[in-house]
């Protein structure tokens, strides 16, 4: 007794083929598509931090700025040499914050990794290659 597995003609094993490589090619555009939401929100996040350091930075430079100015000047140093010492430091601690929001962001992959390693096993199948 032959099942109707073997019984098939070249041409419907070509029509079930196409459908499912087309089925498999949606479905790696899915997960491309899941997985670079992943990393573009993870990149937002880093963004937010860069956004967040260099408000703080400009925020440091208005108030802080000003209370110091006076405080140095309180103690006798002249105004405008308390202005700049304030505002090299308040400049410095805005700018660490800013390098440390890129750095965060230049570790995130942006490619999907996982969704290339698929395709090329995917392409191998295809071909009749071993992995």
């Amino acid at each position: 007794m032959t099942s109707r597995l073997e019984d098939r003609s070249l041409g419907e094993l070509l029509a079930e083929l196409s459908r499912e490589t087309g089925v498999l090619v949606r479905k790696e555009v899915e997960l491309a598509t899941t997985e670079m939401s992943a990393k573009l929100k993870t990149a937002g996040t880093n963004a937010a931090v860069v956004a967040a350091g260099g408000a703080l930075a400009h925020a440091g430079l208005l108030v802080i700025l000003a209370a110091l100015v006076i405080g140095l000047a309180q103690l006798g140093v002249t105004p405008w040499l308390s202005a700049v010492i304030v505002g090299a430091l308040t400049i410095g601690i805005g700018y660490m914050l800013v390098n440390k929001g890129l750095a965060s962001m230049r570790r995130t992959p942006v490619m999907p990794v996982q969704t290339l390693e698929t395709l090329k096993e995917n392409a191998k199948w295809t071909t009749g290659q071993r992995a």
